[in-house]
């Protein structure tokens, strides 16, 4: 890795002033990236060990076990997309928040008639993928809750298990840490002196997280509560506070690892390409032998392939590329959405006196319709601001879901109220054969799919019970004076009015889906589309990764149990690598 502009036969301006127009993304190119030039080197000339296609989570996840395991592993990753941004976006100044949405978010599929024309309060689209390095690791809520053996149902044991078995590895890359213990230990003068700096989470999140769990049984459909775990905790390892994690620096750090052990002879370079498409992957008797890709044909070789791109676009890729995969598609699950913001007067709480000036809390309650067991979760945000004016910057700067968050004209009208932003997420039904991913014969083999996702009359009712029980937490629960305490905001998050009624179903059911899954569900044998070793079926050497696994989704946030299947996935390959097979826990030499 060189600081040199262009070369060291051009640098410095002499002998002529050298190139005058840097983008950043030419500056990546030369320190982290491959070049054009060091591209068309690697494509004719370079074979790896592993080919990951994609750069968030699951890329991550995969590359990193698998270099701690064998420095010397040769990988590519390939990013369609350019760098964007270096930090998750919360991470950064507050004008980066803009740019959530919109541009930021593409949608490489063709949205049902049936979908996009439902009525405001139903389901009305699928929100759509971050096309750039670090995809949607870059804009993502951070919260990480370990799905028990109950919410896995429909889920093969053995998959269940290798979850289970990697659940530590995985909260440990994310940095993942329950809300209660971020600013757990620290006295009250420590306290005093953070809280000036940025909102705490201390008195207010441990008295809630309490009185909600003390008062669970209020909530009907509730069956556990908890601290939110939130990926947040690298501040304490970096000297910050609290930062959510994304994978850009990460992976950047674990390039400079790998190029330093290069250099020493103890390891491979991580060769990475930005702004390349994959658009078809060639296969022969269901052997991949080449990726087609918008920069070129790259030459598989011996090398393993790992789609780890999200959800749907693996799956466009699987149909388009291996027309004897069955059953690609016909299986799709989400999370449907209610948004409430409620707030109750702070004097109600008899902790009111001991809160600091600004706190926040992140508590996250899990529920379940007992008729159909479909699941839901809330995810409870809450602030205590009692000079909105002057601390909204670092509210916006340090809430658990800037997503889901209260807004300046909630919050300025809430000086003297604990304000509470619930996030409420309800698992689709996946048996529902009205939704679908399906190929609809367009010439671009990266969106020639049609997605259909409607709620069914079970969806329905499992929404109605998610929205019953947040009211039961929020009036029944939380509010130490009942429901007539609790006020809802009606209207735009700019512009409303608190007032005393619920909101109505349109008011509170969000349009957009969110966690898409269960596209290229694992099963054993042809249960599924993918086999327990993460192969599609009728594949030898592509692999999967990520929600397009879930038999089911599920209500809980995926992305810590996605993150512990692609370390499971580079466990597997590695002992297979070396002559080993895995039976139960244990790791036996097949020679």
């Amino acid at each position: 890795m060189t600081t040199f502009s262009s070369s060291p036969n051009f640098a410095n301006g002499f002998p002529t002033p050298g190139p005058q127009d840097p983008t950043s993304q030419k500056v990546l190119d030369h320190i982290f990236f491959l070049s054009e030039t060091d591209w068309k080197i690697t494509r004719e000339q370079e074979h790896f060990d592993y080919i990951i296609i994609g750069s968030g989570f699951c890329s991550l996840a995969f590359a990193e076990r698998t270099l701690a395991k064998n420095p010397k592993a040769k990988i590519l990753i390939v990013e369609r997309g350019p760098f964007f941004l270096p930090e998750h976006f919360q991470n950064l100044p507050i004008p980066y928040q803009h740019v959530l949405g919109g541009l930021s978010e593409t949608f490489p599929w063709t949205l049902s008639k049936t979908t996009a024309q439902q009525p405001k309060g139903n389901i009305q689209f699928q929100h759509g993928m971050v096309p750039f390095f670090g995809g949607r690791s870059i804009m993502w809520s951070a919260w990480c809750p370990r799905p028990t053996q109950e919410e896995m149902e429909y889920w093969p044991q053995e998959t269940i298990d290798a979850a289970k078995a990697h659940f530590e590895s995985a909260e440990a890359l994310l940095n993942v840490i329950p809300a209660d213990e971020i600013d757990k230990g620290l006295d009250l003068a420590v306290l005093g002196h953070i809280s000036s700096q940025r909102p705490i989470y201390g008195e207010l999140q441990v008295q809630l997280q309490e009185m909600l769990a003390s008062n669970l049984s209020k909530v009907t459909s509730a069956t556990r509560s908890m601290a939110a775990p939130l990926a947040v905790g690298s501040g304490s390892q970096q000297g910050l506070d609290f930062a959510k994690f994304s994978t850009p620096s990460v992976m950047l750090e674990l390039a400079i690892k790998q190029s330093d052990l290069n250099k020493k002879g103890e390891g491979s370079p991580l060769k990475m390409v930005a702004n390349c498409i994959v658009e078809r992957i060639h296969q022969q008797d269901g052997v991949a032998t080449a990726l087609e890709t918008s920069r070129g044909v790259i030459n598989v070789g011996d090398a393993k392939v790992i789609l780890a791109m999200g959800t749907l676009p693996p799956t466009t890729l699987i149909l388009n590329s291996f027309p004897q995969v069955k059953k690609a598609g016909e299986r799709f699950t989400s999370h449907f959405i209610t948004s409430i913001v409620a707030r109750i007067p702070r004097n109600d709480y008899d902790f009111a006196d001991q809160l600091s000036e600004l706190e926040l809390a992140a508590i996250y309650m899990a529920g379940v319709n007992k008729e159909s067991g479909m699941q839901y979760h809330v995810q409870l945000s809450v602030l205590s601001d009692k000079y909105p004016h002057k601390n909204a910057q670092k509210a916006a700067r340090y809430m658990p879901d800037v997503v889901a968050t209260a807004s300046m004209a909630q919050l300025t009208s809430s000086e003297d109220y604990i304000v509470f932003v619930c996030a409420v997420l309800g698992e689709m039904d996946f048996r529902n054969t009205e939704n679908f991913l399906r190929p609809n014969g367009g010439s671009d083999a990266t969106t020639n799919v049609t997605l259909q996702a409607v709620a069914s009359e079970k969806d329905l009712q499992t929404w109605d019970t998610m929205d019953h029980g947040t009211f039961q937490m929020l009036e029944e629960a939380l509010s130490p004076n009942g429901s007539s305490a609790v006020e809802y905001w009606h209207g735009g998050p700019d512009e409303g009015v608190w007032m005393s009624e619920r909101p109505t179903v349109p008011q509170r059911r969000v349009g957009g889906l969110v966690h898409e899954g269960s596209t290229l569900w694992i099963g054993k044998e042809d249960e599924g589309v993918v086999g327990l070793d993460y192969r599609p079926n009728g594949v030898e050497n592509v692999y999967v990764t990520g929600g397009a696994l879930w038999p089911a989704s599920g209500s809980w946030n995926p992305t810590m149990t996605m993150v512990a299947l692609a370390q499971d996935l580079a466990d597997n390959l590695h002992r297979e690598s070396h002559g080993e097979i895995k039976i139960g826990s244990k790791s036996f030499a097949t020679n």
